[in-house]
């Protein structure tokens, strides 16, 4: 089973490449994925992972939580749910 990792901490410049290559010697990356800004492109500075199993992923968990890359910390740890991002507002009729 795959497991997806959150990837905080990232230098602005990193790449899906450079990340995947990170964690490429923890087990096997299914993918990398970093982050950017709609609007300019730009690295938002975290990322996710997906290891092919869950030993895999402690074991790049255990290995690079808390380590610096481009003098920047990693925080490294297991990926959230998504939460449901129903309900947006939208204008009220204020004619009524």
């Amino acid at each position: 089973m795959n497991k997806k990792l959150y990837v905080g901490g990232l230098p602005f410049s990193v790449t899906d490449g450079q990340l995947k290559t990170l964690f490429d010697s923890h087990g096997t990356v299914e993918s990398a994925k970093v982050i950017t800004d709609r609007d300019t492109n730009q690295s938002r500075g975290f990322g996710f992972v997906e290891m092919s199993s869950q030993q895999e992923a402690e074991q790049a968990i255990k290995a690079l939580n808390g380590t610096e890359l481009e003098g920047r910390t990693l925080k490294v740890n297991e990926s959230k749910p998504r939460e449901d991002r129903s309900g947006g507002g939208g204008a009220r009729n204020r004619w009524q």
